[in-house]
């Protein structure tokens, strides 16, 4: 191939000078055909296949390789043939007795074609993309996976995350209240992709058939909600591109903390400083280009969603209700009574008639049985038979006062103790433990064993009084006989 320097002297030599071609042949030493070539092109074209190569040897296997590499499509990531995996059967199956190389380019080409292709996006204010990502986090001790939800507002790249238990649909509605909270406004759309919490079916015309928890987010906030391509997560390329960073950012080395609220104040940190950095080809931070994002935001309505989930139930004969496997306790009043149930993410509340009649911590196993001692004590009352082995008072830790003052009523008024026991433990329906149990405290101390003065002493303390106990109401207890004093009597003293 001749250099560029000779091109340019041959068409100055043509078109400049006024010379012929021919005369150009005979003076630089060059074929007419190279003369032409040089006069039609002012670089070096390069070398122009003419007819496509054929493969004589690689031709009739074409279709095989197809075949493997639309099966690799749907076949796991980490067990799709590599082009030596395909020359090697090519060889062993079919004989093949070419080179490597040509199956190797083939392959290159053929996935190279497959590969899809995309269209840069531009993001106005005010909008958002959400997201959930998984990792591995050490809470309260308990290695575990954790679960975090992400909101991305694409123009700045401001993130939001915050980490849960459990993707819930408590924790997707919990999500979107703090990210609100977190950013002061409500976004003017939302990107998701077609997760099952909001989407309960994909219609045939490509239309989404929302949750009723979903429904009710975007009633309560009033954003406009938008999904992508079902399968296709980089429809929402950036909230992806967040949950990447959290993950390897935020959650590197693996967290240790006492509790999520402790881990999620730490992120939100994380996020804050986020704001402060640049994000891509910006030359502006992240909290700069925040701004424009901010003024777009839609007003917080004036009172927040409840972010729970709402199920109706029915207790049970042992006054329970079921909720998501697990078993939560109501008063024994409630039996057999139509509830609903309102699952947050750290506590599950139990309505009946629109009032709350029992509230418990959230439980995340399976089986398992959740039960307020207080729930059982008036049924306890009237068989108080079953004091010793209800399944709610098993793993009570009371202060051993109680135990002391149930002896001491048991061994003074036998069955009759055993119950005002359970009258005494009843007034913690009322009143703090705390306040009960130094109630307690002081009766064994002046010896007034019964659920009356308990309930007297406690009183007094509520109200910051002196306690007024009318002994004659105890005949049980010892009398102290005071005689009047006489002059008589100081002479034992002189004696």
């Amino acid at each position: 191939m001749f250099a560029v320097e000779v091109y340019a002297a041959v068409r100055r030599f043509v078109f400049i000078e006024g010379n012929s071609r021919r005369e150009a042949a005979r003076v630089f030493g060059l074929s007419r055909e190279t003369v032409l070539k040089m006069c039609r092109f002012s670089l070096p074209p390069g070398y122009t296949r003419t007819k496509p190569v054929a493969k004589p040897k690689l031709g009739p296997l074409l279709p095989v390789i197809d075949a493997i590499l639309d099966e690799d499509l749907t076949a796991p990531v980490k067990q799709r043939h590599t082009a030596k995996r395909i020359f090697e059967r090519l060889r062993d199956e079919h004989g093949f007795a070419g080179g490597y190389t040509v199956v190797k380019d083939y392959v290159r080409l053929c996935r190279a074609r497959g590969r899809e292709t995309f269209v840069p996006l531009s993001h106005p204010p005010g909008h958002a993309q959400v997201d959930f990502g998984e990792a591995i986090g050490v809470i309260g001790g308990v290695r575990q996976k954790i679960h975090f939800f992400c909101m991305d507002l694409p123009q700045s790249d401001a993130p939001f995350v915050k980490a849960y238990p459990r993707e819930t649909t408590e924790a997707f509605l919990d999500g979107h209240v703090s990210a609100f909270k977190f950013f002061g406004g409500v976004p003017c759309s939302i990107l998701y992709d077609n997760l099952k919490i909001a989407v309960a079916k994909i219609c045939g015309d490509g239309k989404r058939e929302r949750t009723r928890a979903f429904t009710e987010l975007v009633s309560h906030y009033l954003f406009q909600d938008r999904f992508g391509r079902p399968g296709k997560g980089n429809d929402k390329g950036k909230v992806e591109g967040l949950v990447k960073h959290a993950r390897t950012h935020f959650m590197v080395p693996i967290p240790h903390a006492a509790s999520f609220d402790e881990l999620n104040c730490r992120l939100e940190g994380r996020c804050r400083a986020r704001q402060g950095e640049r994000a891509g080809r910006h030359a502006t931070t992240i909290g700069e280009r925040l701004t424009a994002d901010l003024a777009a935001l839609r007003a917080l309505p004036a009172v927040p969603l409840e972010p729970c989930e709402k199920r109706s139930g029915r207790v049970s004969s042992t006054a329970l209700v079921r909720y998501r496997t697990n078993d939560y306790s109501v008063p024994t009043a409630y039996g057999f009574q139509e509830v609903v149930v309102k699952g947050f993410v750290d506590k599950v509340v139990i309505l009946s008639g629109g009032k709350e009649i029992a509230r418990h911590p959230r439980c995340y196993g399976e089986g398992a049985f959740i039960a307020d001692p207080l729930h059982y004590l008036a049924l306890i009352e009237l068989k108080p038979g079953a004091l010793d082995q209800a399944a709610a008072l098993q793993d009570w830790a009371l202060p051993e006062v109680f135990q002391h003052l149930r002896h001491l009523l048991e061994a003074r008024m036998g069955n009759k103790g055993k119950r005002e026991f359970i009258q005494v433990l009843r007034l913690m329906e009322a009143m703090p433990q705390e306040i009960l149990a130094s109630a307690v405290t002081e009766a064994i101390h002046i010896g007034a064993i019964s659920f009356d003065a308990v309930k007297l002493i406690a009183l007094a303390r509520i109200e910051r009084r002196p306690a007024r106990l009318d002994l004659t109401a105890y005949p049980h207890l010892p009398r102290m006989d005071v005689k009047t004093t006489s002059a008589a009597d100081y002479a034992v003293l002189a004696a």
